[in-house]
């Protein structure tokens, strides 16, 4: 059986009804691993001698009768940046090498402790998610798994990766600016950023706190509506988490959505958006209405100002949540401890930091110095409260927003990496998403002329978490792609 082939709610029944022991599951899911890493680079840690014994305990459980979680034996890939206590979590950088925390993030304390997922390894991702492609990683990059001459999209590539390939069942993401997002178009994945405040963030470790959101990445809606369900609800260690009712979000799903009113942005179909990709958004919104959805033309009229908007701020917040990296209070020293603190701090920085890392860094302090920061920090607020107004004004109209997730499917690795304009960019679609602290789903809706995925992004109103699986679930569906396997090799 090619246990990839499954979705994880169906394996979960067969697991729960003893046609597939958890081992099993777990050998093939490390022996696909073995198949296609070398060509992916999806992992920077692996968990395999602790994900076994888990299993057999999980079997040794379930023959016993004894209650079993809402994931049940289900592996699961995590993004480097989400702590695992006593396992390496790095955010795939230098300053951060063998890092062991001492305590596991609330999501992980929800999907493994409590309803027995199974944590196989951390993915690999974009320094401190610092990137859309994966490429600025200590580690080496990531490669898509439609095309191994393509990236797999930012910063959560190793996640999407691990999916789309099969080497993992469920695997989680953080999204800042579409981190989650990117890597679920150009990986041909279900990818979902919740409304900020609906997870806790507690154990994740920060890039912009303002922006970064934890979000489940899967092979189909259904199985992102149910880690959803599982990783919601208020943390009392998180007090920017909100206690707001939890819906039963695959419950919800198989409704009908006649009765929805479906806005499309005309900005989000502009200049710089790939014929190819608007042509197969435009092809599953005319399913939609097909189903009876309504469409409304509507207006995002900022988006131009949301991608200098979001760098000014995800720089300036990285700045100061990075500053405490120097070796000395948090992070690996440099070996030269030559000079005074100061000379030590500036070197070990220099070190450990990448360039993408270092970038920011220097931009955001820019902004914050005296003199500059009304000019781009309180200037950059500002813009934020207009876009997130422009959202507000649009969902009086809508119910839902639908649009591309990405204006283009995925490039060649390097072919930006000494552009980070470009690079930037590329966000442009996304990143309002985050400014506005709004729900977002990604969803694959086709491919493009050398068989690379296209990403159809269906955005919600506060907290509307469960309108936006459920369009999504529906298109998905009709659209009934979702169960193709990546090849694993190089596009022609």
């Amino acid at each position: 059986m090619k246990f990839y082939e499954y979705m994880a709610y169906e394996l979960l029944e067969k697991i729960k009804n003893k046609e597939l022991s958890i081992q099993e599951l777990l050998g093939a899911s490390f022996q696909r691993i073995e198949e296609t890493e070398q060509r992916l680079h999806s992992f920077v840690n692996l968990s395999k001698d602790k994900a076994l014994k888990r299993a057999e305990l999980l079997d040794n459980n379930l023959k016993k009768g004894k209650k079993i979680g809402k994931l049940y034996g289900l592996p699961l890939a995590n993004k480097d940046l989400i702590s695992i206590k006593n396992f390496p979590t790095t955010c795939s950088s230098k300053i951060l090498k063998d890092y062991y925390p001492p305590y596991s993030a609330f999501v992980i304390e929800r999907l493994v402790e409590q309803e027995g997922a199974i944590h196989i390894g951390n993915t690999n991702m974009d320094e401190f998610a610092m990137g859309s492609s994966t490429e600025n990683s200590c580690y080496g990059p990531t490669y898509n798994p439609w095309d191994i001459s393509r990236i797999p999209g930012g910063s959560s590539g190793g996640s999407g990766a691990s999916i789309a390939s099969g080497q993992a069942i469920l695997a989680l993401g953080s999204d800042t600016g579409g981190s989650i997002r990117c890597p679920a178009a150009f990986c041909g994945t279900v990818g979902l950023k919740p409304t900020y405040g609906r997870v806790s963030r507690y154990g994740l470790i920060a890039f912009a706190n303002s922006l970064d959101q934890i979000g489940p990445i899967t092979k189909c809606v259904y199985d992102s509506a149910l880690m959803l369900k599982i990783i919601s609800g208020k943390d009392p260690l998180d007090s920017t988490s909100v206690d707001i009712k939890i819906d039963d979000y695959t419950e919800n799903l198989k409704k009908p959505i006649d009765k929805k009113i479906l806005g499309v942005p005309k900005e989000f179909f502009g200049e710089g958006v790939n014929h190819e990709v608007e042509g197969a958004v435009r092809k599953s919104i005319d399913k939609l209405k097909s189903l009876g959805a309504k469409l409304v033309d509507i207006s995002i009229p900022h988006l131009d100002y949301a991608v200098a908007t979001y760098y000014l701020l995800c720089m300036s917040e990285a700045s100061s949540n990075l500053a405490r990296y120097d070796g000395l209070r948090y992070g690996n020293m440099s070996d030269n401890l030559s000079g005074d603190v100061y000379d030590v701090f500036s070197r070990t920085r220099g070190e450990k930091f990448g360039q993408e890392v270092r970038r920011r860094i220097f931009l955001g302090t820019y902004a914050l110095s005296a003199g500059y920061y009304d000019m781009f920090y309180i200037k950059a607020l500002k813009v934020r409260s207009l876009i997130k107004n422009d959202f507000v004004k649009a969902f009086k109209k809508c119910d839902v927003i639908v649009c591309p997730t990405m204006p283009s499917t995925a490039f060649k690795v390097g072919e930006f990496i000494d552009d980070p304009l470009q690079m930037y960019i590329a966000d442009i679609l996304t990143c309002p998403v985050n400014l506005a602290g709004i729900p977002a789903l990604s969803i694959p809706c086709g491919f493009d002329s050398h068989n690379l995925p296209i990403g159809f992004q269906i955005i919600g109103n506060y907290f509307d978490e469960k309108g936006i699986l459920n369009i999504g679930y529906q298109l998905e569906q009709e659209l009934n792609i979702y169960r193709k396997i990546a090849p694993v090799t190089k596009g022609g």
